[in-house]
């Protein structure tokens, strides 16, 4: 028999039902996806069995503990509720999650107030490392992890240390920290402070932190300073990579600091003793030492003396013959030489070396070799608008002058007859050591010839000449083997007889000499100064104007004499 159940049952029945479930399950206070605390009911070697004060218990692995943990029967412990049920009829509840939650909550309330949290970093990831928080697992971004980029982060794994939270996002279980932001934080308290008690001469411990070209940025813990590349060591460093790497600990000395734009410039070599104290005591002008090139360039050449001394050999100082050639080219860089000191100024801290000093100079050693007088063979190395340079001993060269070349021929014309690379022979005329300085001369090899003309023709006498050549300025005559010249106006006491081409080569004439000129090597005569002598002397001995006698009567009279001198 089918009974109907009224209206008014219905509602009873709703309400019979919803008793019932809470009976059996428990009433649902929306607990699920959230944190209570719970009683240890029982224990065993896999599991912790926990009541929560519902209609079932949950089990819990006991590794969610650590297996370290001292647990006992009746111990309260936080949990995580994740569902009412699972296949078994039991509440699923996580130790794990339950540590996430407060690790969440205290990490929530660190955000909000701007606190550091600690964690451990613990495992790489693509761009970065993961952190433990308490629980909470954070990313560490590459670039969050030091102030400046770090090589090995081996050390830094599994030590607690503090972090900064950047972007917390807890419905993704997102977490970004950074360690970085703590050091930069942690820096700028060191550096006020340690700017405050920083003054010039003051000795700091630092750590490299850069290097470039021209010096190095020393970490003064918080703070940086520079440490010039000259300010590293007394001695040349052309790198500060010689002496300086990265991560090196350094104690250096303040030698400029500047309060307001908080620039410090640092020193190393100030906390060692100055080499070039004392040195025009350790160096005296004129002696010599031996040294190490440490560098070279186009106008010299840098010898170190000693560790932080160093001179310098100027290019005009190398080589005695060398004189337009690179430094490069006689010495090489850590080439031991021995230098002689030239000069010593301590307040500019130079010292002028000298390298050739220290070898034998090659025109004094040929000055000895070879007197004045001497004859030298040697090739011809070049000829120029001067003369000719000959090649001699010692890589040095002599010069033969265009007036040395002949004694009878001009220079541009004697020149003529020699080229570069001939042999020749040539006498030591003249060596200057301090000009640096050998005049030779070919033409000295023999006697001059006209050595005999001021004894064989004197100045006055009358002389048979040979005409060699006619000019329009007057003829040139051949005397006794000496060349002469008659100018026109001497050729005739007549003006209108005063013509070169009246004459021819080969004629004879008498003409009186004149001028005889050694350095000049001219012998000027003169027909006219001859026919006025001749006048005045035959007016001497046939009369005078005073005793009535024509000039006509008184030259043929001395025309008479001299034909019948001649015919007798």
């Amino acid at each position: 028999m089918v009974t109907k159940t009224t209206a008014e049952e219905i509602p009873a029945m709703k309400e019979n039902f919803a008793e019932l479930f809470n009976e059996m399950f428990g009433e649902d206070k929306g607990l699920e996806g959230s944190v209570v605390k719970g009683t240890i009911v029982a224990l065993s070697d896999d599991y912790v069995t926990v009541d929560v004060g519902l209609k079932s218990e949950g089990r819990i692995a006991r590794r969610e503990f650590g297996f370290n943990t001292e647990m006992k029967v009746g111990d309260q412990v936080d949990v995580y509720i994740d569902r009412y049920e699972d296949k078994d009829g039991m509440v699923v509840l996580s130790r794990e999650k339950a540590r996430r939650e407060e690790a969440w909550n205290e990490l929530e309330k660190a955000q909000q107030n701007g606190e550091r949290v600690n964690g451990v970093i613990f495992g790489r990831v693509k761009g970065g490392f993961t952190v433990d928080l308490s629980g909470a697992i954070a990313f560490l971004p590459g670039s969050q992890v030091d102030i400046r980029p770090v090589r090995d982060v081996g050390p830094l794994m599994g030590t607690p240390q503090p972090f900064q939270i950047l972007k917390m996002d807890r419905a993704r279980g997102n977490i970004v920290v950074s360690r970085r932001a703590v050091l930069e934080e942690t820096r700028v308290e060191q550096r006020s402070e340690l700017i405050r008690n920083l003054s010039e001469g003051q000795i700091l411990d630092g750590v490299v932190k850069n290097i470039t070209d021209y010096g190095a940025f020393i970490d003064l813990g918080g703070v940086d300073g520079l440490l010039h590349v000259t300010d590293i060591a007394w001695k040349r460093i052309n790198h500060p990579s010689e002496a300086l790497t990265i991560g090196q600990p350094v104690k250096v000395q303040i030698i400029r600091f500047n309060p307001e734009t908080q620039r410090i410039s640092l020193g190393m070599k100030q906390l060692e003793a100055d080499p070039w104290s004392g040195v025009e005591q350790k160096y005296p002008v004129g002696a010599k030492l031996t040294g190490r090139v440490t560098n070279i360039t186009d106008y010299g050449a840098f010898i170190e003396l000693e560790p932080g001394v160093e001179g310098l050999v100027h290019v005009s100082e190398m080589s005695w013959t060398k004189k337009n050639t690179h430094p490069g080219k006689i010495i090489s860089t850590s080439q031991e030489v021995e230098v002689m000191v030239l000069d010593v100024d301590p307040q500019k801290r130079r010292i002028s070396l000298g390298l050739k000093q220290c070898m034998p100079n090659p025109w004094a050693a040929f000055a000895e070799t070879h007197p004045v007088g001497s004859v030298i063979e040697g090739e011809i190395r070049n000829i120029t608008e001067f003369g000719l340079f000959v090649g001699l001993d010692g890589d040095i060269d002599g010069m033969v002058h265009l007036s040395d070349l002949s004694w009878d021929k001009s220079g541009e014309e004697a020149v003529k007859e020699y080229k570069k690379g001939d042999v020749i022979k040539a006498k030591v005329l003249d060596v200057d050591v301090e000009k640096e300085r050998i005049s030779l001369g070919v033409k000295q090899l023999t006697a001059d010839p006209f050595e005999g003309v001021a004894q064989d023709l004197k100045k006055g006498a009358v002389v048979t000449c040979i005409v060699s050549a006619i000019t329009d300025t007057g003829i040139e005559v051949d005397v006794n083997g000496y060349k002469g010249f008659i100018r026109k106006a001497d050729l005739s006491r007549d003006r209108s007889e005063q013509r070169p081409e009246r004459f021819a080569v080969g004629d004879k004439v008498d003409a009186k000499v004149t001028q005889v000129d050694a350095k000049a090597r001219k012998v000027s005569l003169s027909i006219k100064a001859r026919e006025i002598a001749e006048e005045k002397e035959a007016l001497s001995e046939f009369g005078s104007a005073d005793s009535g006698a024509s000039l006509g009567d008184i030259l043929g009279a001395a025309i008479e004499k001299k034909k019948a001198e001649s015919g007798s």
